[in-house]
C-alpha cells in the first residue's frame, strides 16, 4: 500500500481537519475491513510515515521516526533548542479497533502546531508532537516500550519477547526500520522536557452522562492483576450428592461475585474477573479445577492494595467453607500516576475559559502518560466518546467535540509556563 496523506484545506475548522486526518489513518491496517494496526507491523510503518507527513504539512521544523518506531515532530520556540512541551499519544491499535483511541491525541498535537504555524506564532518553549507505538500490549509481551524509552526506563529484555508467530520484538523492529542499538540514546534529559500532555477519548461513559465534551484527568489508575486457581474434585454429575461435592466452579463463581461486590463498595475502585477456564469442561462432570483472573484498579495505590487484600481474603474464606483449595499468583502491579496539579489547574482553566463546566475524573485505563511520569510532570484531557465504547469498531466521537478539545489544548499551550 502506498502511504498517501490527503490535503486538508486550512479553511476548515481545526476539528474538521482533525477528523479528516483521523479518517485517513483508518486506511492503514493489516486486516481489510478492520482497523488492525499492531506495533511494528507493516500497517504501523505506513501509519508512522503518514503521521510524519502530517507533521511536516502542519509546520513542524523537524520530523523523524525514532529507534523504537515513535514519530517525533518538533516545532521550535522563540529560540531553537529550548526545552519542549511534549504532546502526544499512540498510533498502534488493538485487533479490530476503533478509529480514535490513541490517534486522537496524536492528531490533536498536530492540530496545535498547525494553528501556531499558521500565524507564525512561537512560544517561549518548543512543542513536540509524539506518536508512540506499543501502547496496546497486543503483539508482544511488552507495554509502553516507546514511551518508557524516552523516560529512560526501557527494559532491554523486552527485545527478546516474541509474538504469536515467534517473531522477536528485536527482529520486528529491524524489519520496521528501527534500531535496537539506538534505544539507549532515546532517553531524554529531564532538563530539556517541561511536561507531557495527552488528549484521549475517555473510553468510558462519564462525560456523555454529564453532557460534557471534555474532562480533566486527575490520575491514571494503578492496576493489580492476579491469577487464581481453585481446585476441588471432579466427579460424576449424576452420582455425587450435592452436599458431598467439592465443585470448583461453584466456588469460583461465588468468588467472582464477591470480587464484583468489593470492587463496587467504594468510589473510584473497580474489580473485574475477566477470564474463566473450567476443567475438565464436560457437561456431565463436576468441575474439578477453575482458573480465573482478577484485575483491580484505583487512582490511589493504598486503596487498590487494600482492595486486592480484601478480595484475596474473601476468596480464601469461600474456599475454606466449600472445601476447595485456592492458589493466588500475582503477575502485574502498576502504580497509579497522579496528574501534575499545575497541569490539571491549567487544563481546568482552559476548559472553563471555553465556558465548559470543569469535571475532573480518573482514568481507569493505562496510557503512555504513565510511562512519561517517570520523566516529567504529566496531564491528560479526556474527550467524550459515544456510549463510552472503545477498543471496538463502534468507537465514535463528534467533530464538535474534537474542535472543543483542540481549542482547550491550544489555550492551555498558549498559557503554559513552567
Amino acid at each position: 500500500m502506498t502511504t498517501t496523506v490527503p490535503h486538508i484545506p486550512l479553511a476548515q475548522t481545526p476539528g474538521s481537519r482533525a477528523m479528516a486526518r483521523l479518517d485517513a489513518l483508518r486506511a492503514f491496517t493489516d486486516v481489510p475491513g478492520q482497523i488492525h494496526r499492531l506495533y511494528l507491523s507493516a500497517s504501523h510503518r505506513q501509519a508512522a510515515d503518514a503521521v510524519a507527513a502530517m507533521m511536516r504539512d502542519a509546520g513542524c521544523d523537524s520530523v523523524g521516526v525514532d529507534a523504537l518506531g515513535a514519530v517525533v515532530g518538533r516545532y521550535e520556540g522563540t529560540e531553537p533548542g529550548q526545552p519542549a512541551l511534549l504532546i502526544g499519544s499512540h498510533i498502534d491499535t488493538v485487533k479490530d479497533a476503533g478509529a480514535y483511541d490513541g490517534t486522537l491525541g496524536v492528531i490533536a498535537a498536530i492540530a496545535v502546531i498547525e494553528e501556531l504555524a499558521r500565524t507564525g506564532e512561537r512560544l517561549p518553549f518548543a512543542i513536540e508532537a509524539l506518536a508512540f507505538g506499543d501502547e496496546e500490549n497486543v503483539r508482544f509481551p511488552s507495554n509502553l516500550s516507546s514511551s518508557r524509552a524516552l523516560a529512560g526506563k526501557f527494559d532491554v529484555d523486552t527485545l527478546d519477547g516474541r509474538d504469536e508467530d515467534g517473531v522477536t520484538l528485536r527482529d520486528a523492529l529491524v524489519a520496521f526500520g528501527g534500531d535496537p542499538a539506538g534505544i539507549p540514546a532515546l532517553a531524554r534529559d529531564p532538563a530539556g522536557v517541561l511536561a507531557y500532555v495527552e488528549v484521549h477519548i475517555e473510553q468510558g461513559p462519564v462525560l456523555e452522562v454529564r453532557d460534557l465534551p471534555v474532562g480533566v484527568v486527575s490520575a491514571i489508575n494503578g492496576a493489580s492483576r492476579r491469577r487464581l486457581a481453585v481446585t476441588g474434585e471432579a466427579g460424576h454429575a449424576g452420582t455425587v450428592p450435592m452436599g458431598l461435592r467439592r465443585d470448583a466452579l461453584s466456588a469460583a463463581a461465588e468468588m467472582a461475585l464477591a470480587i464484583e461486590r468489593l470492587g463496587a463498595a467504594q468510589a473510584d475502585t473497580v474489580a473485574t474477573v475477566g477470564r474463566f477456564v473450567v476443567e475438565p469442561g464436560a457437561v456431565n462432570v463436576i468441575p474439578g479445577r477453575v482458573q480465573f483472573t482478577l484485575d483491580a484498579r484505583s487512582p490511589d495505590d493504598a486503596v487498590r492494595m487494600r482492595l486486592v487484600e480484601r478480595c484475596e481474603a474473601e476468596c480464601r474464606a469461600i474456599a475454606a467453607r466449600r472445601g476447595v483449595t485456592l492458589a493466588v499468583e500475582p503477575f502485574y502491579d502498576a502504580s497509579a500516576a497522579p496528574c501534575d496539579p499545575a497541569i490539571r489547574a491549567g487544563l481546568a482553566a482552559a476548559v472553563a475559559g471555553r465556558q465548559i463546566p470543569v469535571l475532573e475524573l480518573p482514568s481507569g485505563a493505562g496510557h503512555d502518560a504513565m510511562a512519561m511520569a517517570d520523566l516529567c510532570p504529566v496531564g491528560m484531557l479526556f474527550v467524550r466518546c459515544k456510549g463510552g465504547i472503545s477498543h471496538n469498531p463502534a468507537e465514535s466521537m463528534t467533530e464538535a467535540d474534537a474542535d472543543a478539545a483542540i481549542a482547550v489544548l491550544l489555550d492551555f499551550v498558549r498559557a503554559f509556563r513552567r
